[in-house]
């Protein structure tokens, strides 16, 4: 394996506070796609293994009280899967993972595709039937799934295609089943465009800040969000989509709910 094909395994995960900007010591040495999940006073992160350099079969989940020691254990060990991105919810009295896979292609279909796990511990999981499933006829990447009265919300990007130009955005589907999904009318929930390129980092140099003035930008993806006093913020990427990522902040005014049910007006 040469230096480009290892950066997955040289990878880790740590949590940086958002007003100071300090960061926790480093964990999941090796793991990709982390993913965090907030239960009572515990934290859970789930992460993808590497074994296939940058995806393998694995789901693990390191669980926290202080962000500073980590129990780890398995939730999915699926022979014959690779999987990519995670995410947890909590409906009514169960959690519910989506994670992202993009073999075996039976269940793939045109990758990457949302495959769902259920838990009543957050411990022990168990796959939902292969039909629960989105989708399998187009690439329609899972990034973050929420729950709301009885409506499950999976924000994923399909890729645009026009004039051998490929393009990705996030749009929003809603499922009662996991099976039958129903798009929003007023997708998409983010469009890539030059305000992407704010500078929200005062601390960038000025060749960082040229990197991000020059640097193509045709994706906003990797979506993941959290109510915080009374608005909802957001983090996603934006860049390329062949490497050249840069992390990004958006915020809504207002709730978790209000968010979620205003993408399907009754």
């Amino acid at each position: 394996m040469n230096i480009k094909d290892d950066w997955a395994q040289k990878g880790y995960f740590r949590f940086v506070d958002h007003a100071t900007g300090k960061p926790t010591k480093a964990f999941a040495a090796g793991y990709l796609f982390g993913s965090t999940f907030v239960e009572g006073d515990t934290v859970y992160v789930t992460g993808t293994s590497s074994e296939q350099q940058w995806t393998g079969q694995r789901v693990q989940i390191w669980a926290s009280r202080d962000l500073q020691n980590f129990e780890s254990y398995t939730a999915l060990d699926l022979h014959g899967f690779l999987i990519c991105n995670t995410s947890i919810c909590k409906a009514d009295d169960k959690y519910v993972m989506m994670f992202e896979i993009h073999v075996p292609r039976s269940q793939a279909g045109k990758w990457f595709t949302a495959r769902f796990a259920t838990s009543k511990d957050l411990r022990h999981w168990q796959l939902t039937p292969p039909e629960c499933v989105y989708t399998k006829d187009h690439f329609s990447a899972p990034h973050c799934l929420r729950y709301l009265d009885g409506w499950f919300y999976n924000f994923y990007v399909p890729v645009v295609t026009r004039n051998r130009e490929s393009t990705y955005d996030t749009h929003v589907v809603r499922s009662r089943d996991l099976q039958h999904w129903q798009p929003s009318p007023f997708n998409p929930v983010l469009h890539y465009g030059p305000a992407d390129k704010q500078i929200a980092n005062p601390d960038l140099t000025a060749d960082q800040r040229q990197k991000i003035a020059d640097a193509t930008n045709i994706n906003n993806s990797d979506i993941d969000f959290c109510e915080f006093d009374g608005q909802l913020i957001i983090n996603y990427s934006w860049g390329d989509q062949k490497g050249t990522e840069f992390l990004a902040e958006a915020r809504y005014r207002g709730t978790l709910e209000q968010f979620l049910s205003s993408w399907f007006p009754q």
